[in-house]
């Protein structure tokens, strides 16, 4: 059962990581948006931003990053609590 957690948490810190590349690639101006990498990214991280964005626009900042952070930690914690209620029980 702890391999189980361990893969969760595992992904969950991959998936992270794959957000951070994304919106730090956002913030660089000469990033050819063509790229397979670039496209690969966005494929993987689209359906989970694409619902937040517009949410929190203050001038011409979109804050659905942060919204995305927040939310993926509090998911991983919430799976881990249940995780490791399964596992007591």
């Amino acid at each position: 059962m702890f391999l189980i957690i361990r893969l969760v948490n595992v992904l969950f810190d991959v998936l992270w990581w794959l957000f951070i590349a994304r919106f730090l690639l956002s913030w660089l101006p000469d990033v050819n948006r063509r790229h397979p990498a670039v496209v690969w990214l966005h494929r993987i991280t689209d359906p989970i931003v694409r619902p937040f964005q517009g949410m929190l626009v203050f001038g011409m900042v979109d804050f659905a990053p942060v919204v995305v952070f927040f939310l993926l930690r509090l998911v991983q914690r919430l799976v881990n609590t249940l995780l490791f209620g399964v596992l007591r029980w």
